[in-house]
């Protein structure tokens, strides 16, 4: 009797222990679910102005052209922050001038802030368009063995957007996405066009339609393109490579006329200021800044390539 009392006891206090046990696991749990939803919950409330910031300028027209021009540059930053970087960039310039340049002269900070922005953003989509027209070749002849396979033109469109790399992923997602539900291809690609259009894009992309419409040999058409396309892409690298010393001249220009400004108020300073006050200097400095950016925009266009 004794013995089975010592046994069912044990059984007892085992229970127990091993019930004590699974409560406190799962208290431990509770309490690191609970530490990990107020750290998230604090994140999302250090967040939350900054995307009501973001959200406020949104609804601005300032906003919705940051938005699509990050957008068409690929960029996935928020339009607050870019903004905020404009401001600081003018800031800084504003003070620079009007510390050591000239107090008239200041305002160009602002002017410059804005132009780093447009600079900025333009430069972004300039080389997402540029990798978008190299990886032309590659697109066509996958959209050609697609074809070859049999496979329908928006279902080719979406493998060759599954198989290549950025940009023409998520482009080619997107139009591949637009034909699925319905919106015909002369729009899809136009749309494609309105982003990362140029020749060559416009040249693949009429192929498309024009196939659509009348059929033809597709396959064929598409291959020869690809090799045309080839050819484009090696002139087009030998040439920019020529006249890459043109456009660093062009950029040397504007940057030696603020070199020379600043070097002038060093050996004298005050001078700049004086002759932002006096009609002769400020004859002298709209047409020697005049000149100046008469030369860069020249060069500019000289250099020019179009997309």
């Amino acid at each position: 009797m004794v013995v089975l009392a010592i046994i069912v006891g044990s059984l007892i206090a085992s229970m127990m222990f091993v019930l004590a046990l699974r409560q406190f696991v799962g208290l431990v749990a509770s309490r690191r679910r609970a530490i990990v939803a107020a750290e998230f919950s604090r994140g999302e409330r250090e967040f939350s102005l900054l995307a009501e910031l973001d959200e406020r300028l949104g609804r601005t027209r300032l906003g919705r052209w940051l938005a699509r021009e990050l957008d068409l540059a690929g960029l996935t930053h928020r339009p607050i922050l870019v903004l905020a970087v404009a401001v600081v960039v003018g800031g800084v310039i504003t003070w620079v001038l009007w510390q050591f340049v000239s107090t008239v002269l200041a305002v160009l900070g602002i002017v410059l802030g804005v132009v780093f922005v447009r600079r900025y953003l333009a430069r972004a989509q300039a080389r997402r368009r540029d990798a978008f027209i190299g990886q032309l070749p590659e697109l066509a002849r996958v959209l050609a063995n697609a074809s070859h396979a049999g496979l329908s033109l928006a279902t080719a469109v979406g493998v060759a957007g599954a198989e290549l790399p950025e940009p023409a992923h998520s482009e080619l997602t997107r139009v591949a996405t637009r034909l699925k539900f319905g919106a015909p291809l002369a729009t899809a690609i136009q749309e494609l066009n309105d982003r990362v259009g140029s020749r060559e894009t416009n040249v693949l992309m009429s192929t498309l339609i024009v196939a659509s419409r009348s059929g033809g040999s597709l396959v064929t058409a598409l291959r020869d393109i690809a090799e045309t396309l080839d050819q484009r892409k090696e002139t087009h690298r030998e040439v920019t490579t020529i006249l890459s010393q043109s456009v660093a001249s062009s950029n040397l220009v504007i940057a030696m006329g603020f070199v020379m400004l600043l070097v002038l108020n060093s050996i004298a300073p005050g001078t700049v200021d004086r002759m932002t006050r006096e009609p002769i200097g400020q004859v002298a400095l709209v047409v020697g800044g005049s000149l100046f950016v008469a030369g860069y925009v020249l060069i500019r266009r000289m250099t020019r390539i179009e997309p």
